[in-house]
């Protein structure tokens, strides 16, 4: 089945329509991706960032993770992470019918949260505050490296951040509004945690803020999944007050 035809199941078009043009198997992949790539990206970090000698999550963002030997793993992290979802940009792509609300903003935008991860894994950050170990307390010097990661975080935040109210105007329209809420929530929350980590001095807060939307995206990738599949069995989407209007 073509890319276009599988575009029609969009969730807003008539069940016939979504029925006769199901999205094909590559495009269920690629969704399945951006479902991994969320909490694959925070469990590792959590994974290291107990485990790293001498990382002190307070102190330290979780950039500095892919510094020192093992600073290998946070590298591929944030590479894998990022073509998982660039993966799912795309395949988010193929289900939205062209026209339909966010169909051109929402895709691009994940589009950029991936690249910036993959930015991010490719320039790493400079080493501060005693990490790795033996590296003398204070901000130390920046490098040309380290100045092209910070673009990483921004760039990412501004994106996903955006594409969360890019998604809440498309789920408000469809009538499900427990979807509108999350998506709202997610970006607010990543923005309260994230400044409130600088007067706390403590990177937890903006960890946890990068969590939650974070782990949205992927559950944007899960619901547009599930959509797919009850396309591609013929199944028209739940009415706008039953139980999969809400957030699953």
């Amino acid at each position: 089945m073509s890319a276009d035809a599988s575009r029609t199941s969009d969730p807003a078009s008539p069940p016939a329509a979504r029925a006769a043009a199901a999205p094909s198997r590559a495009t269920r992949i690629l969704l399945a991706c951006g479902v991994v790539a969320g909490p694959l990206f925070v469990l590792l970090i959590l994974a290291q960032a107990t485990t790293r000698d001498g990382f002190d999550p307070r102190r330290h963002p979780l950039s500095m993770l892919s510094l020192g030997e093992q600073g290998w793993i946070q590298t591929v992290n944030f590479l894998v992470s990022g073509l998982l979802v660039v993966a799912s940009a795309i395949g988010t792509a193929r289900v939205l019918r062209p026209g339909s609300t966010g169909r051109t903003w929402g895709p691009a935008l994940l589009g950029v949260y991936g690249v910036a991860l993959i930015w991010a894994g490719v320039f790493r950050t400079d080493p501060a505050d005693g990490f790795p170990p033996g590296t003398p307390a204070g901000l130390g010097e920046t490098s040309w490296h380290g100045l092209l990661h910070n673009v990483a975080p921004v760039g990412m935040g501004v994106a996903l951040s955006v594409a969360c109210l890019v998604f809440a105007r498309r789920f408000a329209r469809a009538g499900r509004r427990g979807w509108a809420a999350y998506s709202v929530v997610a970006a607010l929350a990543y923005y309260v945690l994230g400044f409130a980590a600088f007067p706390a001095q403590d990177f937890r807060l903006m960890l946890a803020g990068g969590a939650v939307i974070w782990t949205w995206a992927a559950a944007l990738s899960l619901r547009l999944l599930a959509d797919a599949r009850a396309a591609d069995q013929g199944q028209p989407r739940p009415p706008a007050s039953g139980p999969g209007t809400e957030m699953p």
